[in-house]
C-alpha cells in the first residue's frame, strides 16, 4: 500500500500549532496568591476544569476560562477577580506558534489545503493565523459549529463543509481527550498524534505519532 494523500489535512490549533500558554498565563497572573509549591497543581485544576466547561452547551470562550479558573480558586481558596480572567483571555491573543511549525506547515501547503479544526472564537483566532507562517485554506472555531471538541459535532460540521468523508482527512492533534479520541469515533483512520509532552498517548487509538510539525510532510510522502 502507497502513502495515504489526503484531500485535507486537518488541524487542532492551540497547543498542536500554537503555543497553548494558558499554564504560563495564570502562573504570572496568581504568582502572588498561589504558593509555588502549590501552583502546578493549581494549573492541573485550571486546565482539568476547561475541559469539563466545555463538555456542557456551548458558550464563550471567555466563560469557559473565567468558570475553570473560579473553581480552580475555590478549590485551592483563593481570591479571583474578573480582572483575573481578563488578563489571562487577553494573553491568549500574544502567543505565537512552536519553532517547527511555520517551516512544516510551509512544506505541507504546497501539496495540501490546511484546515484548522479549533476550539476559539471568531476574534480570537485571526490574532494566530497570520502567525502560522503557511496559507490556511479554512478555519473553523467552535463558536461557528456551536460545540467545542471534544463534542462529535465540530467534526460532522467540518467534514460537511468540506465536503469529504471522515477516510478522507488527515487529522493532527497533540490532544487525545479534545481530539483524536473522537476522531477515531468518528471513523477518521488517518490521524497523527503531535507528542507536544502535555498529554499522554495511547496507541489504541490507531496514530502515527511525530514530536513536531516539520516531521509531517514524511508522513504523507513530501
Amino acid at each position: 500500500m502507497g502513502v495515504f494523500k489526503p484531500k485535507f489535512i486537518t488541524f487542532d490549533c492551540y497547543g498542536t500549532l500554537i503555543n497553548f500558554d494558558m499554564a504560563g498565563a495564570a502562573s504570572r497572573r496568581f504568582a502572588d496568591r498561589v504558593p509555588a509549591d502549590v501552583m502546578p497543581a493549581f494549573i492541573r485544576d485550571f486546565s482539568s476544569y476547561r475541559l469539563d466547561e466545555v463538555l456542557g452547551a456551548w458558550k464563550p470562550y471567555y466563560d469557559v476560562v473565567s468558570q475553570a479558573l473560579q473553581r480552580a480558586c475555590r478549590k485551592w481558596g483563593v481570591d479571583w477577580q474578573p480582572a483575573d480572567t481578563d488578563y489571562i483571555y487577553s494573553d491568549c491573543a500574544t502567543w505565537g506558534p512552536h519553532p517547527d511549525v511555520p517551516e512544516g506547515l510551509a512544506v505541507l501547503a504546497k501539496e495540501f489545503p490546511l484546515v484548522l479544526l479549533t476550539n476559539s472564537m471568531k476574534d480570537l483566532i485571526p490574532h494566530h493565523i497570520p502567525r502560522l507562517g503557511a496559507p490556511i485554506h479554512m478555519a473553523i472555531t467552535a463558536e461557528e459549529t456551536g460545540a467545542y471538541k471534544p463534542h462529535m459535532q465540530g467534526f460532522e460540521y467540518m467534514l460537511n463543509k468540506l465536503g469529504c468523508g471522515p477516510e478522507e482527512i488527515l487529522h493532527v492533534s497533540s490532544s487525545l481527550r479534545y481530539d483524536l479520541m473522537t476522531a477515531d469515533d468518528l471513523g477518521i483512520t488517518h490521524k497523527v498524534f503531535v507528542n507536544r509532552g502535555h498529554e499522554p498517548g495511547n496507541p489504541g487509538y490507531r496514530y502515527t505519532e511525530i514530536n513536531g510539525i516539520n516531521e509531517l510532510p514524511a508522513v504523507v510522502g513530501m
